[in-house]
């Protein structure tokens, strides 16, 4: 990205990329002698060819910087949605030479955020948004929106690979729920339960009752598990045991455990329990009026920092649109041809 915010052309990528993924030259091993002879190499050469009458004609200078990356790689990655670009980092990690591209002029793939320009040029062609709309970098419009949980398997794997030091998340400030015809907030704090019109008093009694086995459970104590089988046990038989009723079961099942639909109740019951505790562990975590967190800029921002987070051997390239691969084994046997 540019200073301004604004997502950088696809030759400043280029450049970038040149810049800072400095690759040193490195020898492929050679492969165990069960795999192959040992005067073939392990991983597959690449040679790219990119067709001119789809890419632009770089400018002098950036045809030297692509010129410079016309040699041997280990990987070639193509996409740069979020799970390509987190296979870019592990397998530079692992010391691997990658090259990483796209066809796209920006990172994220079908998941990316787009501003205003790129959002009307997607959908519009080449007309120019309306100047009301005000400044183009103003917009991140996600083109796969979603929250994320605060305590999920995704924060803690960005956390784990340090990846949060790049990224500024904001947490959301409420989740709500329609019911009989009215929205109410889905309680976050022991005074909104208390206050919440959406159990009665002696429902929330057994609700609590409830919600402290959950909160107890632990799947490698059996200790906790009350005598209960969850792997065999539905759900609707454990809800029963409380003596809930089917509005307090509608609430667990879509508004704390996100279900989509009612096919829960008739399944074993540890999902659903998972569940609740993956909120209840959310909701804590950063002490918000919800369990949900979302990145400052838009979703579009977790593969860019996947990618420019892991300085290794690996070189990142926009806008480039290849249509023809071919892998080979060394430089006479080639063994597919791949179209894109």
């Amino acid at each position: 990205r540019e200073r301004d915010g604004s997502c950088c052309s696809p030759l400043s990528a280029i450049a970038c990329a040149s810049d800072f993924f400095r690759i040193p030259e490195r020898q492929i091993p050679s492969p165990p002698p069960t795999a192959a002879p040992l005067s073939t190499p392990l991983l597959p050469t690449a040679v790219l060819r990119a067709d001119p009458s789809r890419s632009p004609e770089p400018p002098r200078q950036a045809r030297r910087e692509v010129a410079a990356m016309d040699e041997e790689y280990d990987v070639i990655v193509l996409g740069t949605g979020l799970k390509e670009c987190i296979l870019s980092g592990l397998l530079s990690v692992d010391g691997l030479k990658v090259l990483h591209m796209d066809r796209n002029d920006y990172y994220g793939g079908d998941s990316t955020s787009l501003n205003l320009n790129q959002l009307w040029k997607k959908f519009r062609g080449e007309d120019k948004p309306p100047a009301h709309l005000g400044s183009s970098k103003d917009y991140n419009v996600d083109m796969v929106p979603k929250f994320m949980m605060a305590n999920g398997t995704l924060v803690r794997t960005l956390i784990h690979t340090n990846v949060t030091k790049y990224l500024s998340f904001k947490a959301v400030d409420g989740s709500f729920v329609f019911s009989k015809g009215k929205i109410h907030k889905v309680p976050a704090t022991d005074m909104e339960a208390l206050k919440s019109p959406l159990m009665g008093l002696f429902e929330k009694r057994r609700a609590r009752n409830f919600f402290i086995y959950v909160q107890n459970y632990d799947e490698a104590d059996p200790k906790t598990h009350q005598g209960l089988d969850l792997t065999t046990l539905t759900t609707k038989e454990l809800i029963a045991k409380y003596g809930l009723v089917d509005d307090t079961v509608d609430f667990i099942g879509h508004a704390l455990a996100l279900h989509r639909d009612d096919r829960h109740l008739n399944e074993p019951a540890l999902d659903t329990v998972k569940r609740m505790k993956l909120y209840s562990e959310s909701l804590a975590r950063f002490q918000g009026g919800s369990p949900y967190i979302y990145p400052l800029y838009g979703l579009g921002e977790l593969p860019q920092v996947s990618v420019f987070s892991v300085c290794y051997t690996f070189i990142v390239i926009l806008h480039v649109h290849v249509t023809k691969m071919l892998i080979c084994y060394n430089a006479f046997l080639c063994y597919r041809v791949l179209h894109v």
